[in-house]
């Protein structure tokens, strides 16, 4: 069965540097994010205390923010990441060879920002060169794209 995509947290539990949905709107249109920054105000006698939180996209690396209760539910992404072996380029497409020795053919090179396009180019130049090339694909809320790659031996 599918891992779930999220679990939900206290406000109050999350912490800097790790990751929450942030966006309004349904589920699938909130945006896993990497907690950048955080902090806590107390508002009058009877309200509880409000967290405001700063995000950045882990895909696109834009920056969201959102205020929440304390002791608010909000939803953690689940994130993976699995390494994979690059063996082909074809225009934005790779194909790669997983643990298993199955090959698959529907990453994209990275395109979501631009940090992204660099890592592509640093991707296809290591590639051109004959280099033996791994690619990190992470994996959250039903999306999955290449965010580093390593060289291994020659």
């Amino acid at each position: 069965p599918m891992a779930e995509l999220y679990t939900p947290q206290k406000c109050s539990s999350l912490r800097k540097n790790g990751f929450v949905l942030l966006g309004s709107g349904n589920i699938e249109e909130q945006h896993p994010c990497k907690i950048v920054d955080m902090s806590t105000s107390k508002t009058g006698k009877h309200g509880g205390a409000k967290v405001h939180l700063v995000g950045i996209d882990i895909f696109t690396e834009k920056k969201y923010e959102q205020i929440g209760g304390s002791t608010d539910n909000m939803n953690v992404p689940n994130i993976s990441r699995t390494d994979y072996q690059l063996i082909d380029i074809d225009k934005e497409y790779v194909t790669v060879l997983d643990s298993n020795g199955d090959t698959r053919s529907d990453f994209k090179l990275p395109n979501m920002c631009d940090s992204d396009l660099e890592l592509a180019e640093a991707i296809k130049t290591a590639f051109d060169d004959g280099k033996e090339v791994t690619v990190s694909v992470t994996s959250a809320m039903g999306i999955d794209a290449i965010k580093a790659y390593k060289i291994g031996k020659d």
